[in-house]
């Protein structure tokens, strides 16, 4: 099984991106956060991310939708966004790291369960607010940046997508996953340089 990450500020056309590799066949499993803002929402809740539960929520049902996932497909999947995303919107929210997600940060680590090339969206030159979304352009490109360090500190590369034509987009991302695909064997190096979530020292460091 080979699980790439699909990551990017807020606007930058991330999904639009996961829709058009889904409607080529590839594997896709949607973003947890997103989820967890609308059901919120629809409960009344005007503003989930304020809420002290909104990161174990996030990190529960990403875990939960991940070992659904694994359980039933073979070959290929692309997740929108990771636990390492949700590290980012800690850092962003200027919230600690707490104990559910550095568990599951420790978990994909050892486990191994992403592969290490990361497609990184990035933005578009603007972002469009939405009821799930709502956040500046400028402060989308400070989000961008927090995404970029976590995902670096926990040993990933970056594969960076650029603003374009979405068919442009999707054809990097898909020529890309066929490089990966083909030149890493199963259990390959793929995931031997992740680093797992660490002391609290380290945490601290990167918040």
């Amino acid at each position: 099984m080979k699980r790439f990450i699909l990551t990017g500020t807020p606007g930058s056309g991330k999904t639009s991106v996961l829709r058009a590799l889904a409607d080529r066949g590839y594997d896709v499993v949607d973003e947890a956060a997103t989820a967890v803002i609308t059901q919120a929402q629809e409960r009344g809740e005007a503003e989930p991310w304020s809420q002290a539960s909104f990161i174990d929520e996030v990190v529960g049902l990403q875990r939960q939708r991940q070992t659904r996932a694994s359980s039933t497909a073979t070959g290929i999947q692309v997740y929108d966004r990771s636990p390492i995303c949700t590290h980012a919107l800690s850092v962003y929210l200027q919230r600690p790291i707490l104990a559910a997600l550095s568990l599951e940060l420790n978990r994909i680590a050892h486990e191994q369960i992403y592969e290490r090339q990361v497609f990184f969206v990035r933005n578009l030159g603007f972002c469009e607010p939405t009821a799930a979304r709502r956040i500046s352009f400028k402060d989308s490109l400070d989000f961008e940046r927090i995404h970029e360090e976590s995902y670096r500190n926990f040993g990933y590369e970056l594969v960076d997508i650029p603003a374009g034509k979405l068919i442009d987009r999707v054809d990097m991302v898909e020529n890309s996953i066929s490089r990966f695909v083909l030149r890493t064997p199963s259990g390959g190096e793929n995931g031997a340089h992740l680093r797992s979530q660490g002391t609290s020292e380290d945490q601290h460091s990167q918040e």
